[in-house]
């Protein structure tokens, strides 16, 4: 039997709260806290497209992931690595897997996550509370009847999930990280559709049935996630 760090059990997520609305000036905004780790949403409307979606009557979401050099124990630099990259594009897909594009216009979402606090699943997170500060942007463009009445098409969330010692485990702290032979990040929709799975051995092989365990798992999680969302926004549709 595994005690885990802080005291749950394996199929238990980290305390979750978010705080919508959390900046004054953005169309969207969310702060994000899953247990130790606390990410900071926010979601930008800029009339432009990029270059490549030029007359196709349809509008773009795109993210950018960065991580405040303390947000660790150790000091990180403030350039964005191969890491922060991959990161943001995850986010980005996530997003764009519930959105309908055309209903948003020709315009762009932009989401920035800055990690304000580190201990494991910051992208998990990040993709968490950008749905929500994502929701609030397209709400603001619906208000002023800029966009479509159902841009969004699903609610989405993410969480980590791993095994140790060949135990799966929901919603990974860092210490929990570091020793997990297989980790993995899971997206899905709230109608229960995977949007993006990564996962890796970090020593043995796991099987199709350790697989089907994990995502079982995240399913659980994400649900709740999800959950949590709908009590905060009040509502499935936008």
């Amino acid at each position: 039997m595994i005690e885990r760090p802080d005291g749950r059990s394996a199929e238990q997520l980290r305390p979750v709260r978010i705080a919508r609305r959390y900046l004054p000036h953005a169309e969207g905004s969310a702060l994000i806290k899953m247990g130790h780790t606390q990410v900071l949403c926010t979601a930008t409307v800029e009339e432009t497209i990029p270059s490549f979606l030029r007359g196709r009557g349809q509008g773009w979401v795109t993210a950018e992931y960065a991580m405040l050099p303390r947000a660790t124990q150790e000091r990180t630099s403030r350039r964005a690595g191969g890491r922060s990259m991959e990161i943001q594009r995850l986010i980005g897909r996530s997003l764009r897997a519930v959105i309908d594009l055309e209903q948003l216009g020709e315009r762009t979402v932009i989401l920035d996550c800055d990690v304000l606090q580190a201990d494991g699943g910051t992208r998990s997170a990040a993709i968490t509370g950008a749905f929500v500060a994502l929701y609030d942007a397209v709400r603001w463009l619906q208000k002023r009847h800029l966009a479509g009445r159902e841009v969004i098409r699903d609610f989405m969330a993410a969480v980590s999930v791993g095994q140790i010692s060949g135990r799966p485990l929901l919603d990974l702290c860092y210490q929990e990280d570091q020793l997990a032979g297989v980790d993995m990040n899971v997206v899905m929709t709230g109608s229960g559709k995977f949007i993006e799975i990564q996962g890796t051995a970090e020593e043995e092989p796991f099987s199709k049935r350790q697989l089907d365990d994990l995502l079982s798992l995240a399913r659980k999680g994400i649900l709740e996630l999800v959950s949590t969302q709908n009590k905060l926004l009040g509502t499935r549709k936008t």
